[in-house]
């Protein structure tokens, strides 16, 4: 209980855009880091129109992106078959080690706000989703 008490002097902070970094590149999107600490990465994810990322998956980190502009598709399971469309004011959940590759088919840049929870690398790169069964 001791421990609770000292965390509940803790105060808020106020992270400005100024102050996100650039972050886990994957080719076709633009990501910056707000924070990431204590199993927890937060920030955000641009992709311009027409773009299509690489094939990535996020270790053991569950994902959870909040859509605030433009059109996100995310395609994942078994060659890539599964499709999720979402637009603002949308959420977007990603299970982890999920292998998946982002898209916007918009014709405006698309801007997801993303909260990791996990541990270990936050973005792993790879050559293509799961194959499927013939």
């Amino acid at each position: 209980m001791r421990q609770q008490e000292d965390r509940s002097a803790e105060p808020c902070r106020h992270i400005v855009d100024s102050a996100l970094r650039p972050a886990d590149p994957t080719p076709g999107m633009s990501r910056r880091m707000a924070e990431h600490a204590d199993g927890m990465w937060t920030g955000t994810v641009d992709t311009e129109p027409g773009a299509v990322t690489g094939w990535h998956h996020h270790g053991e980190h569950e994902t959870t992106l909040y859509i605030v502009a433009g059109t996100f598709r995310l395609e994942s399971g078994p060659d890539g078959r599964d499709v999720v469309e979402a637009g603002p004011g949308d959420f977007v959940r990603v299970p982890a080690g999920a292998v998946h590759r982002e898209s916007n088919p918009g014709d405006e840049p698309s801007r997801a706000v993303v909260v990791r929870c996990g541990t270990g690398s936050p973005t792993v790169n790879v050559d293509g989703p799961a194959a499927g069964r013939p």
